[in-house]
């Protein structure tokens, strides 16, 4: 066989290691890019809950509520279960000791972008622990999904409800009036 000279034949075993190798690198690419979705799907979600949460309080009375963010260390999602705070000075009736605006009133917000799995109740549970610490008036779950509007949830006080810990919220000047 003369047009078979120069090429040479490959063996049904190294062809399936090719097969398998070039196998786990499209799972890998796949995975890469599935991990770099996520990433921008979060921050879009952050993003999102911000403009949600600013256009409800847009017309609420002084003092205005600040957002702050919790980054990783390239702008992704960092540790922890808050991602976002929303804190405001409180200039109701001082608690013993203080003054009129001395202490802040807090609201925790755990943000979920795209087709992020819901909390867990475990992750409920750290919430509540953070609250307490932390004297927090609130606890809230913003979610997000390409093409919708933000959507709210409140953490129940206590787990373990029938209905789940989560409650939606429809009107955000209830949590942020």
């Amino acid at each position: 066989m003369p047009h078979m000279k120069n090429q040479k034949a490959i063996s049904p075993g190294k062809k399936a290691a090719d097969t398998k190798r070039r196998n786990e690198a499209a799972r890998h690419r796949e995975y890469l890019r599935r991990f770099e979705e996520a990433d921008k799907s979060e921050k879009w979600a952050v993003t999102m809950a911000k403009v949600r949460i600013r256009q409800a309080v847009a017309k609420a009375p002084w003092p205005h509520w600040q957002l702050l963010t919790f980054a990783g260390p390239k702008g992704g999602e960092a540790r922890g279960v808050v991602d976002m705070i929303a804190i405001r000075k409180d200039h109701g009736k001082p608690h013993p000791g203080t003054k009129r605006g001395d202490t802040f009133q807090i609201i925790l917000i755990q943000v979920k972008g795209g087709s992020a799995a819901r909390p867990t109740v475990k992750d409920g549970i750290r919430l509540r622990t953070v609250a307490q610490r932390h004297g927090a008036c609130g606890i809230l779950l913003a979610t997000w999904k390409k093409g919708k509007s933000a959507r709210f949830f409140s953490l129940r006080a206590k787990s373990g409800s029938a209905e789940g810990d989560w409650e939606e919220v429809s009107d955000l000047i209830e949590i942020f009036g």
